[in-house]
């Protein structure tokens, strides 16, 4: 990480399974947070899961490039497949969250991922900048 001038972190936080659930990407080196959704009811995978491509819209639509570091593999793996591989079930309570899932999944199969998606390395780095810190 150390050659990395500028990248952004993503990280989702949700208090339960299903519960309310929120995520976030801060800009490195600076620390701003650059957006901020929910929280709504979900799951933490959804969550990581819509940061990273959040990450990715809000990138191509500014015209930048630089690598998105998230520290889930499930997300990750979900973003490559362009396809979340939920359980969770369709409810009065959950509809929006699964509506904003299947807009990302549209949105990666009509844009191209342009830039690395990497996988923040919480052992040796510690925790990813934009974790919400209620572990």
């Amino acid at each position: 990480m150390d050659s990395i001038t500028s990248a952004l972190c993503v990280d989702a936080a949700c208090s339960g399974n299903p519960g309310p659930m929120e995520y976030r990407g801060i800009h490195l080196p600076s620390g701003r947070q650059v957006f901020h959704f929910g929280p709504i009811p979900g799951t933490n995978n959804i969550g990581e899961f819509l940061a990273i491509v959040h990450g990715l819209a809000l990138l191509k639509q500014k015209g930048l490039k630089m690598p998105i570091y998230s520290d889930s593999r499930t997300a990750q793996t979900w973003v490559r497949n362009k396809k979340a591989k939920t359980t969770l079930k369709r409810t009065k309570e959950t509809e929006q969250a699964l509506d904003l899932l299947a807009r990302a999944e549209q949105w990666l199969r009509t844009h191209g991922v342009d830039v690395p998606i990497l996988k923040w390395d919480t052992d040796n780095w510690g925790e990813i900048p934009a974790d919400f810190g209620r572990k």
